[in-house]
Formats: C-alpha cells, sequence, structure tokens
C-alpha cells in the first residue's frame, strides 16, 4: 500500500458554513472561484464534464449533497488517470473553515507541489472574497 505525502490547505471565511457550502458545492458556481478546476463545468448524467486545460477533457464526479460539508470531488482526466480531493466546509465559530487535503502525486517534483498548494490557497482566497461581500 501506498501513501502519498498530504498537505491540508485551509482558510477561515466570515460567513455561516452553511451558506459557503450551498455556494461552494454548486459545480456551476466553481468558474467564480475554483479556476485550478475547469473554467466551464457542464452537467452529463451524474458527472461533469469541462476544459482541462493542457490535460484536455475533465470529468468530475462530486459527493452527493450532504449534511457534513463534504464537497469531495473525483477528477478524471482524459488519459484516464484519476485523483479523489478532499474538500470540506465545517463550522468555525460564527463562520467556516475550508480545508482541501493536497496529495502529492507520483512523480510531482518540490516545486510541481509546491505550485499546487499556491494555487489551491488562490482559489481557496478567491472563494473567501466572494462569501465575504
Amino acid at each position: 500500500m501506498t501513501v502519498m505525502p498530504a498537505r491540508v490547505i485551509h482558510l477561515s471565511i466570515e460567513r455561516n458554513w452553511r451558506d459557503v457550502y450551498a455556494f461552494a458545492r454548486r459545480p456551476e458556481n466553481m468558474a467564480s472561484w475554483a479556476s485550478g478546476l475547469a473554467a466551464d463545468l457542464r452537467a452529463e448524467g451524474e458527472d461533469w464534464i469541462g476544459d482541462g486545460g493542457p490535460v484536455g477533457t475533465i470529468r468530475v464526479r462530486f459527493a452527493p449533497d450532504n449534511d457534513f460539508g463534504v464537497i469531495d470531488h473525483r477528477v478524471t482526466l482524459e488519459n484516464g488517470m484519476s485523483m479523489d480531493n478532499a474538500l470540506r466546509i465545517i463550522p468555525n465559530g460564527d463562520g467556516a473553515e475550508v480545508l482541501f487535503t493536497l496529495l502529492r502525486q507520483p512523480g510531482t517534483d518540490d516545486a510541481a507541489h509546491e505550485a499546487d498548494a499556491a494555487h489551491v490557497l488562490k482559489d481557496l482566497q478567491s472563494l473567501r472574497a466572494i462569501m465575504e461581500r
């Protein structure tokens, strides 16, 4: 069994966690804050399809709506490679804490992993800016 190194990237948002979850869990809202996912997701059955840029078309399947703030999702690349992403919105006082677990994929060097982490943080900051307006 191989365990990949993990990094939890998180930040606080001054807005009720349920409001943050309700907004962030909607795939059609992701283009406004999750630039690392895809610019334009469109529904196709249980999946969402989008342009993943240099990796081609991506297929995303999200966890069903739930009462726990879980927005986990599986991203499948055009070449068949899949990545499971853990994204959670949890209560933090009167606000929310947003947590993304970044797993270091095999073959990813230090620089690429740092760039991935910076990109995730940028996306979470975009979500915060939208939710705190």
